[in-house]
């Protein structure tokens, strides 16, 4: 009689160690339930203000309330792209008999070095002294970076999950798309995310020429997903024009100033198409302007973020229903660890939808017209170009 490996590997699990782990992690139940009679409590880490930290932070708490976690909530109109202020609501404001966002427990860098070096000793400090942390939450490359590196060292015990992250594993955040590296650790990963944008984008626009602005240095390309744009641009056959950004830094305006340098430079040099990349001078503050350069001289875009800044200008992005599956993805990950799984047990890759947002006066005005075999996979349109609020 034959027995196949997967039959014997449930039948006998102490043969199967790493299949053990996995139907552990995929058994454990997602209901809301206390902390030994207490509330879970979360907290929040990020490098800086940036909107995809926001945007991603609303739709887990929205996939929390959709898994029973919380009460359905409106968030309220949201100033900028900080998360500070938005943490403070949830604090006060979000109803829940299971967990709360711990008042206290928001920290941002402000994208300043020297108070990343201070505050990610804080963070690690209170969690393996004073414990009372249930779950934290790293928004961003930094904070992925400062607290996978301090459970790798042992110093803390606290699950953590690093989202809104373009690379995580070239980052040095995770050791790959399966395996996080720490039982404490999880890391929502695409790992070919980017490149399908750049596919998608190519596809259909055919451009021959892309421009690029990002920092040139390890993180700056990690943000812009540069290898999974070189890669795309050696397997399709189109070249990249690069403009260098400056993007961590404490100075919002002054970030923004370069990318407004480089877009410039790069409609000069008569780029047929523009990858607008993750970066922090790509904000509500400069999006409106980058997109105005990007029109004037006909040059299609597209926003490495998503379909927010489709509603300022850019032409083309992935639709909103990506955040909104991502925050469900991630809130059944803290679901299923409050209920006993270890992080580093979960399923970190997570495929965003291919779903397509376009701003249609942006495309009159660059003269553009979406083939019609892309028209089933248009979620998101919008008729106007709106003004970002400050």
């Amino acid at each position: 009689m034959k027995i196949s490996m997967k039959v014997l590997c449930m039948t006998v699990l102490l043969y199967c160690p790493g299949t053990f782990s996995l139907l552990a992690a995929d058994s454990f139940p997602t209901a809301p339930r206390l902390n030994e009679g207490k509330k879970w409590r979360i907290g929040f880490y990020e490098g800086g203000d940036y909107t995809d930290y926001q945007m991603n932070l609303m739709a887990t708490v929205q996939g929390l309330a959709e898994a029973g976690w919380l009460e359905k909530t409106e968030f309220p109109p949201q100033q900028g792209s900080q998360t500070k202020d938005l943490w403070k609501w949830l604090a006060a404001n979000v109803k829940s008999k299971y967990l709360e966002f711990a008042a206290d427990a928001h920290y941002s860098a402000n994208w300043d070095k020297d108070i990343r070096a201070g505050m990610s000793e804080e963070i690690i400090q209170r969690l393996a002294e004073k414990k009372d942390i249930d779950l934290m939450i790293a928004s961003g490359t930094w904070a992925g970076q400062d607290l996978s590196k301090a459970l790798a060292g042992g110093r803390y015990r606290v699950p953590t999950l690093v989202v809104s992250t373009s690379d995580p594993i070239g980052a040095g955040i995770i050791k790959s798309a399966e395996d996080s590296g720490n039982k404490y650790l999880f890391a929502r990963v695409d790992p070919n995310r980017f490149e399908r944008q750049i596919r998608l984008f190519h596809e259909i626009t055919g451009f021959k020429n892309l421009g690029v602005a990002y920092e040139n240095t390890e993180t700056g390309r990690s943000y812009a997903a540069m290898n999974d744009v070189e890669k795309a641009a050696k397997d399709i056959g189109f070249t990249i024009t690069e403009c260098h950004t400056q993007s961590d830094i404490p100075d919002k305006k002054a970030a923004a100033a370069t990318v407004i340098k480089c877009f410039e430079e790069l409609a000069e040099k008569k780029v047929d198409a523009i990858y607008a990349t993750t970066q922090r001078g790509v904000n509500q503050e400069s999006i409106a302007e980058l997109a105005q350069i990007a029109n004037t001289h006909k040059i299609p875009t597209f926003s490495q973020s998503g379909s927010q800044e489709v509603r300022y200008g850019i032409l083309m992005s992935v639709a909103k229903a990506g955040f909104r599956s991502l925050g469900a993805f991630q809130a059944e990950a803290i679901a299923k660890i409050f209920n006993g799984a270890d992080p580093g047990q979960l399923k970190q890759v997570f495929e965003s939808p291919k779903r397509i947002a376009l701003n249609q006066k942006t495309a009159e005005i660059i003269s553009f017209q979406l083939p019609m075999v892309f028209l089933e996979v248009l979620d998101e349109v919008y008729n106007e170009i709106e003004t970002p609020k400050p």
